[in-house]
């Protein structure tokens, strides 16, 4: 693949362009760059990354397929809108998944699991220390996709994975309620999860993922209902 930079032509691998402009819009996706219902413009999007429109639209496919833009009637793409409405069907979904994974993992891992699930702690760790909120949610995510693995039904990873994704947005909520500065504790919850799962304990496993994932819940809630009472400018 040819893209031209400041008139000079640029050599892509296969698949480069595609990385991208996929990293670049999901990044201003989740960062709300690009809010909900925004519309992504094809041609300007060409224009401003110096490409052709073919890795776009391949980019956008990727996006689509993890929920973060629609493709309308028209052909035309936009950011996806969050049902806030609905919110709560997310948030049962996504507690159940967490306890369920969990268990599974204390029940099943192996001894290779837990060394690959304390890789994905560090670089949540570091990113939680850098302040980072796009790593925080992309090494969160990876963090408990890994312990869905090790818990070895793919069923509950595939479905696992769509709510992690689907998810990342409302993530991104949760952490500007803190200023993007996770306090200790709840950085530290993971900590413990790992400790239960190593240890087996399923019973702990299943208690602890559920306060996790209440948390989470409570904190996101507490951020939605103090935006709405927001004075409203008239």
């Amino acid at each position: 693949m040819k893209d031209k930079t400041d008139g000079a032509p640029v050599e892509r691998r296969r698949g480069e362009g595609v990385k991208l402009v996929y990293d670049i819009l999901r990044d201003e996706i989740l960062d709300l760059v690009l809010p909900p219902g925004s519309p992504i413009d094809e041609i300007q999007l060409a224009e401003r990354l110096s490409m052709s429109r073919t890795p776009i639209r391949e980019a956008l496919v990727r996006l689509a397929g993890e929920g973060l833009v629609t493709t309308l009637p028209n052909r035309s793409t936009v950011v996806s809108n969050v049902d806030f409405l609905n919110l709560h069907t997310f948030f049962d979904a996504m507690t159940l998944m967490y306890r369920v994974t969990t268990r599974l993992a204390a029940e099943h891992h192996r001894p290779g699991d837990l060394a690959a699930i304390r890789a994905r702690q560090a670089d949540f760790a570091a990113a939680v220390a850098a302040e980072d909120a796009l790593a925080m949610i992309a090494t969160n995510r990876d963090f408990h996709a890994t312990i869905a693995e090790a818990g070895r039904n793919p069923y509950y990873l595939a479905l696992f994975c769509r709510l992690l994704d689907e998810g990342r947005r409302i993530l991104r909520i949760y952490y500007s309620s803190f200023d993007d500065r996770l306090p200790a504790r709840y950085a530290d919850e993971h900590d413990a999860i790992i400790e239960a799962i190593a240890t087996r304990d399923v019973a702990a496993a299943d208690r602890l993922a559920t306060a996790h994932a209440d948390q989470i819940v409570h904190q996101i809630q507490q951020m939605i209902a103090r935006d709405r009472r927001q004075t409203v400018p008239l």
